[in-house]
């Protein structure tokens, strides 16, 4: 099933606006690796996995840890909330997972604290009408304080009088922060000291310079997966700014997250969504206001793995795509989620956006534009089949076969995979 990434040190990433159901395709393919590396953003993203019908939402652990004897590793460019990472380890462990030697936490890391979530919120709720849509989970402001070398990082929770004093000199920031622009209550600073001293001494067994770990597995020839957490359209760079995540969720962030050199990273493989869906504020041109979009939203489960929120829900954007292709040098991909789409008679794909008298086949940076773009479609026959109980490509109905032929012509990419339904063997190989 996986034949092609054996051997081959591989980059999963998300096309679309996240939540293309990656954690199960990193589930499914750890069996043809030995390490799985989790290389950017926060607790903000979550992975849902079902095995033999029971449920996993992970979100800061990589999803290879639902397999035996694989080695998962938390990289650099993650930043990692311990309280929210000691919760996944506990409930990992009341399924019988097994957590401890095959999890590795990077030492320069950078911490997650109190007053990163309490700025996310205030700020946010300033927004008004042009709220982002943050999970409110401090990773925004984490990695501001990072950029602005004004962070903590895992490493310092161990060198307990450093730790305090710029624990105490930052907090003091912050609160004139909260009290004069906010007008918000201040936070104490021996709280958080004492609380994350307790955080220190339950994940010190985990912590390690990861750099040199994965330096060595290479030398090794180990088989390494790169998971990314959300999609490529919400990349800082190359996403729907300012509507994005605040890490580089594309293959590049990979190396940069990971401390492992980019020529090391053998192959790109996307995943995509048979639709559309995204959460939060931004642009959203193949957007279905209608009975449709709450149709795909029930039948596909469309509701937040961290937050519960509900996912608006599209046709499918080829346009973006496309965007999210080029900018991660994905050679083929992932098709999920195609059993949603069973019941439908038409069914469309976002070829191009039209803008006044301007007709975009490329993604437009211009976000005054984008909001305004009508999609503009091509229309194909449904196949109005159950897909979710197919195993080979004999049992593909052969209009499912048409949508999925055309997507890899108008995409320029070969589909590798089908998923059609939640469960891990609910999958179909092409190749």
């Amino acid at each position: 099933m996986v034949n092609s990434t054996i051997g081959s040190n591989t980059c999963l990433v998300g096309l679309q606006w996240g939540d293309e159901g990656k954690g199960k395709i990193i589930d499914i393919l750890t069996e043809s690796f030995d390490i799985v590396v989790r290389y950017q953003g926060g607790s903000n993203a979550g992975h849902t996995v079902v095995v033999d019908s029971e449920k996993f939402v992970l979100h800061l652990i990589p999803s290879g840890i639902l397999r035996k004897n694989k080695c998962c590793v938390i990289g650099s460019g993650v930043a990692l909330d311990p309280l929210q990472l000691l919760e996944e380890i506990t409930e990992l462990r009341k399924k019988n997972i097994e957590v401890g030697e095959n999890l590795r936490i990077s030492e320069t890391a950078h911490l997650v604290l109190p007053y990163h979530k309490k700025l996310d919120e205030l700020s946010e709720n300033e927004k008004g009408e042009e709220k982002i849509g943050t999970t409110r989970r401090g990773i925004g402001p984490c990695y501001t304080d990072k950029m602005a070398r004004n962070g903590i990082r895992v490493t310092e929770l161990f060198h307990v009088n450093y730790f305090k004093e710029r624990l105490k000199k930052i907090v003091e920031e912050k609160n004139k922060i909260f009290v004069r622009l906010f007008n918000a209550d201040p936070l104490s600073w021996e709280k958080i000291y004492e609380e994350y001293r307790g955080y220190a001494e339950q994940i010190r067994p985990f912590v390690c310079d990861t750099v040199v770990f994965m330096h060595d597995a290479v030398k090794a020839k180990k088989r390494i997966l790169f998971e990314g957490a959300q999609g490529s359209l919400l990349d800082v760079d190359y996403g729907t700014y300012p509507f994005v995540t605040s890490s580089s969720v594309t293959a590049g962030g990979a190396a940069i997250g990971s401390g492992v050199c980019p020529k090391q990273i053998h192959k790109i493989l996307g995943v995509m969504k048979s639709y559309t869906t995204r959460v939060g504020g931004g642009p959203f041109p193949s957007e279905l206001n209608d009975e449709l979009g709450e149709y795909l939203r029930k039948k596909g489960g469309e509701y937040g793995a961290t937050t519960g929120r509900p996912r608006r829900c599209g046709w499918f954007d080829a346009v973006a795509v496309k965007h999210a292709i080029m900018v991660n040098g994905a050679e083929s991909a992932v098709l999920t989620k195609l059993d949603v789409l069973d019941e439908q008679k038409t069914i469309k794909i976002c070829v191009s956006y039209k803008f006044g008298d301007e007709v975009y086949d490329r993604f437009p940076a211009d976000l005054a534009a984008l909001p305004r773009c009508q999609p503009i479609y091509k229309e194909l026959p449904g196949w109005q089949k159950d897909t979710s109980k197919m195993e080979g490509v004999k049992d593909i109905p052969s209009n499912a076969k048409n949508y999925i032929n055309t997507l890899e012509k108008i995409l320029g990419i070969k589909v590798e995979m089908l998923s059609v339904g939640p469960d891990r063997s609910q999958v179909v190989s092409l190749i």
